[in-house]
């Protein structure tokens, strides 16, 4: 139905990934702003019909995953992209700092926790992956985690990895459809987004210090997430490197990927029975003798 984007970097990735190979920018060529805006609305149409046949069949989940640097877009993304989608089909997590309940559990406890039920759309804006990401580059937040024994630095991620991939797996054969979304921006257009921030007043309650500290570890990030979508993009679970420095261009992709991913199952809307489509043909009859 709609125009593929022609773009090798918006297949999911498999095996061998490098972070250097994944663009910030889209590729050349790419449609004016208003083209690309009015082709999202054309998605987002498309979206909300597609919800409501999943809603009906209750047959799949979809869980979104958004993973990025500060102010790569994920919020915006989200609100532009899920906007006509009735809410009530859809619901928004974010995952910030571990709570001291949920440092209690397995890294994993508080995402399973609010994994969408079948029919729904479940979006996670961070999410365990957090846990490869952030606490591999900051691994002194693993003694508040109070794991036993003594932590392997060299097994330690790998082992990770392997939890999230057989969580991922298991979650996939029970019907949830995964799709993950690295929206992969420029340490430069970053910089121009934080003081976007600091300059527009409307702006500063988004803004954290830590947001600019973190900018000095950010080739350990770019290898933290290199390592994560080589270890865990699988089939059943694919990771897709969106160019995040054009909005209008990302809100586009992860919308088409998405429509794509939900007409590939062949939703329907559930059929009646003989003798439940007697009953609606008697109903119909008595409410137009009433």
């Amino acid at each position: 139905m709609f125009k593929a984007i022609d773009s090798p970097y918006l297949v999911p990735f498999n095996r061998n990934f490098r972070y250097s190979d994944a663009l910030t920018k889209p590729p050349d060529g790419i449609e004016p702003k208003d083209e690309l805006k009015t082709r999202l609305g054309q998605l987002t149409e498309e979206l909300d019909r597609l919800q409501r046949v999943l809603y009906a069949q209750d047959r799949y989940a979809l869980l979104l995953i958004f993973q990025a640097m500060d102010a790569a877009g994920k919020d915006s993304t989200i609100r532009a992209v899920m906007k006509g989608v009735d809410p009530a089909g859809c619901e928004v997590y974010s995952f910030r700092q571990p709570s001291s309940r949920e440092i209690d559990h397995d890294f994993l406890w508080r995402t399973v926790r609010r994994l969408p039920e079948r029919g729904r759309i479940g979006i996670f804006n961070r999410s365990y992956y957090e846990e490869v990401l952030v606490v591999r580059v900051h691994p002194e937040y693993l003694e508040r985690q109070r794991l036993p024994g003594q932590i392997n630095q060299g097994s330690f991620w790998e082992q990770r990895y392997e939890s999230i991939r057989d969580h991922e797996k298991h979650i996939a054969r029970n019907g949830t459809v995964l799709l993950k979304f690295w929206l992969n921006v420029s340490k430069e257009e970053q910089a121009k987004r934080f003081l976007s921030r600091l300059e527009e007043p409307e702006k500063n309650w988004k803004f954290s210090p830590t947001d600019v500290q973190e900018r000095a570890h950010w080739h350990d990030y770019m290898k933290a997430y290199e390592k994560a979508l080589d270890s865990t993009s699988r089939p059943w679970a694919p990771w897709y490197a969106i160019p995040a420095d054009n909005k209008a261009y990302l809100q586009v992709s992860v919308a088409e990927i998405i429509v794509k991913t939900l007409e590939s199952l062949d939703l329907k809307y559930p059929e009646v029975d003989n003798e439940t489509r007697a009953r609606c043909n008697e109903m119909r009859r008595l409410l137009r003798e009433s």
